[in-house]
């Protein structure tokens, strides 16, 4: 079964792939908030279809938001090497807080659309990271909790 979700008109395309942050402080009042808020935050979704209504919003594009349906894709983060870290495991989320902000690593690595603390089940180490910092990290995809 598709989830539904809704999103700004100009954002609403096929293949597009975002990560659902939160629910906007705004948004408490609307009548089908229920809609935008049934994805889970830190989550990385890809519509896979823009269907024909479109609602009212007072918060995105011109007032206005398109009905999608969307499926989950797979989240990675960039976790220091160590030990503990195998596929199957579960870990503790933490950002590396580095300060490198023109790295193209950097969403990845400071984890910045998941919350420290979140719990992981590690799925599939895919590899060393290049890090110009020199961090040892890998890059591994994770099913959240």
């Amino acid at each position: 079964m598709a989830k539904i979700s809704l999103i700004g008109v100009d954002l609403a395309k096929e293949g597009l792939e975002f990560t659902f942050v939160t629910p906007l402080v705004g948004c408490a009042e609307c009548r089908i908030k229920n809609v935008c808020f049934n994805l889970e935050p830190g989550r990385k979704y890809r519509i896979t279809k823009v269907r024909d209504k479109i609602n009212p919003c007072f918060v995105f594009n011109g007032d206005k938001v398109s009905t999608i349906e969307v499926e989950d894709v797979q989240n990675y983060a960039h976790i220091q090497h160590g030990k503990k870290l195998q596929e199957g495991s579960t870990i503790t989320l933490s950002s590396i807080n580095c300060d490198n902000y023109a790295c193209p690593n950097i969403e990845t690595c400071n984890l910045i659309h998941m919350r420290d603390g979140t719990k992981a089940i590690v799925e599939k180490i895919d590899g060393k990271v290049d890090c110009p910092k020199g961090y040892d990290l890998r890059k591994v995809a994770i099913n959240l909790h």
